[in-house]
Parts: structure tokens; sequence; C-alpha cells
């Protein structure tokens, strides 16, 4: 089983719960949700491929 969350850069980031076949689909769904507004992540996992996410709440982003 996956992990649910994963740092990367001492950031926290969740798995959308989805395992995809190959890098090419990973890195297009992670262009989407970068797109969407958030940080995304692809890790290689058990032969397939997990897109992980997070997005700063609003206020953090305009203080920080």
């Amino acid at each position: 089983m996956a992990d649910f969350v994963k740092l990367f850069d001492g950031k926290k980031y969740m798995w959308d719960g989805k395992e995809v076949p190959s890098a090419l689909d990973a890195t297009d769904i992670e262009a989407r949700y970068v797109q969407a507004g958030f940080e995304a992540r692809v890790a290689g996992e058990g032969g397939g491929f997990l897109v992980y996410t997070r997005r700063v709440a609003a206020e953090q982003s305009a203080a920080g």
C-alpha cells in the first residue's frame, strides 16, 4: 500500500489515491494539478507512479 502522505523538500503532500501505470500519464496528471493551483510531485512506486499534491491555504500564501 502506498503512503498517503509523503514529504518532498520538507513539505507535506497527499497522494491522490490513484496508481498510474506510466510516467507520461503521471506527468500529465501532475501538470493538470499545477494548472489548477496545486503543487504536485510524481513518485515511482511498486512498478507504477503516484501523484502527490498540496495546496497552500490562501492566508498562508498571502503572508509568506
